[in-house]
């Protein structure tokens, strides 16, 4: 004997959402964890005015040079790569002035012209000129919006 229910004819369909519906190969996409944990490019109109902060740079990292400053002052602000690219600059300079038997001292200096352009939205390349008692220099740095502030990615001392 079957005491089993008989089924109906038309059994009810199988409501589903868009999302089941859909295969699920046509949305699978590689999972890049810097491009969702690292830095968030932040577009221009987001950040602040970049002139003071690149004058003030400019000022820390003639100082940093000299052994007036600290280089941890500056790290929130500089990339990774120009941390470190600093950094050799840092022992360079102060192994310079051992052998030489100079001091550490505060630089004497005045910040000159600055040339902002912007190649792309969110960057900022700026050359700033540095008048000293004994010679002129160009600092070139650039500027790039991440998570939410400038950021400097390249710092060089010409």
């Amino acid at each position: 004997m079957n005491t089993a229910a008989p089924q109906p004819a038309n059994p009810r369909p199988h409501h589903t959402t868009p999302a089941q519906a859909t295969p699920a190969k046509q949305f699978h996409q590689p999972f890049e964890p810097d491009e969702f944990f690292g830095h968030q490019r932040t577009s221009r109109t987001k950040l602040a005015n970049p002139r003071p902060l690149i004058e003030n740079l400019t000022r820390c990292v003639v100082e940093i040079l000299a052994g007036a400053r600290d280089l941890e002052q500056i790290a929130r602000w500089v990339s990774d790569d120009v941390y470190r690219h600093l950094l050799k600059r840092v022992v360079l300079s102060t192994r310079a002035r051992q052998v030489k038997g100079v001091v550490a001292s505060r630089p004497a200096f005045s910040v000159g012209s600055v040339t902002l352009c912007e190649p792309t939205d969110g960057i900022v390349e700026a050359v700033v000129v540095v008048h000293g008692r004994a010679r002129t220099r160009a600092v070139a740095i650039r500027l790039e919006g991440l998570d939410n502030r400038w950021r400097a990615t390249a710092i060089n001392v010409l």
